[in-house]
């Protein structure tokens, strides 16, 4: 079989803005949807700080007593996103942000910039650590450092009570599959159907949108039988509105490499160490689980953060 997919392009190695789902969307009749708090005055999970870990922080930055993380809110729903006020940044990297700084004894302090800028900041020290579902890729590790927190996988999502289930090619044949153009999402489906005409069987009829509003409208109404994006969002969107359900999920690095999102420092900057035991501090204590499921997010949790693991290849970028 050849590779699933490729590495994830909207969410997790470009800016996820186009992607972006509103939570207003109502619930189908009788349909079960998770609520989740978009205030401004969320009510974290907090940890308390860990002095081994935080005596592992530079000294310029425990004295400064501030961590700096720097985000692109204004992304999907439950990543970065404003809340109702339109200006407070929440969701599931905030909340893990949070949850760093907890254990180092530091202050949060978030930094919302758009997406290119993320990496400007680390390279010129603006900014300690990056969480904006930055995944891992080996381009990347030459000139930063990571500490993993979160699977990146892709999902095939349908309507609820669709009574199929996506695990490979053969699935999506003769399928109608929705999918924003451009993507690498984009590729797998096109690399599918080849497959699956190659083999006899019928190609996937591949329609293309470019907003979720128009999509779901399509899901909702059949004319779609499921629609290929960035698992954070489709957990999200199936979770809030009880009307959709995920029916396959995929690695975001393809068949060969799991794809992984970290946390990101500049290289050698001396603070990955820190924020490395910091994550593994709250996966191992629950709180990060507890993140996870807050925003619906469960299926993408680690059981360890891994420092500076194999990324994507240049290859798949």
């Amino acid at each position: 079989m050849l590779g699933l997919v490729t590495a994830l392009t909207l969410t997790a190695c470009g800016d996820p803005a186009d992607d972006t789902v509103s939570n207003a969307a109502p619930a189908a009749k009788g349909a079960k949807k998770a609520e989740f708090d978009l205030s401004p005055n969320q009510k974290r999970i907090t940890t308390p700080k860990v002095d081994a870990v935080a005596a592992l922080l530079p000294a310029a930055i425990r004295e400064r007593g501030t961590l700096e993380v720097v985000n692109s809110a204004g992304s999907a729903p439950p990543l970065d996103f404003y809340a109702t006020d339109d200006k407070t940044v929440i969701g599931v990297e905030t909340d893990i942000s949070a949850l760093i700084a907890n254990v180092l004894g530091l202050k949060l302090e978030s930094n919302t910039v758009d997406w290119a800028n993320i990496f400007v900041g680390l390279d010129s020290g603006k900014y300690d650590l990056g969480l904006s579902n930055i995944t891992v890729t080996e381009e990347r590790k030459e000139k930063y450092d990571f500490a993993t927190y979160r699977l990146d996988n892709l999902a095939f999502e349908a309507k609820k009570g669709a009574g199929w289930k996506v695990n490979g090619p053969k699935d999506v044949a003769g399928r109608t599959i929705g999918v924003s153009s451009g993507t690498n999402q984009e590729k797998l489906l096109v690399t599918w159907s080849e497959e699956n005409v190659k083999n006899g069987l019928k190609p996937t009829d591949i329609k293309y949108y470019q907003n979720a509003t128009d999509y779901y409208l399509a899901l909702g109404s059949g004319r779609l039988d499921a629609y290929l994006g960035p698992n954070p969002v489709a957990a999200y969107h199936s979770a809030s509105t009880g009307q959709t359900e995920i029916i396959g999920t995929y690695s975001g690095g393809g068949a060969d490499v799991q794809g992984k999102i970290a946390a990101t420092t500049k290289k050698d900057n001396g603070l990955i160490k820190a924020v490395h035991e910091a994550l593994n501090t709250v996966i191992k204590n629950g709180t990060y689980g507890k993140v996870l499921k807050r925003w619906g997010l469960s299926n993408e949790a680690v059981t360890s953060s891994e420092l500076n693991p194999p990324g994507l290849p240049k290859t798949n970028q």
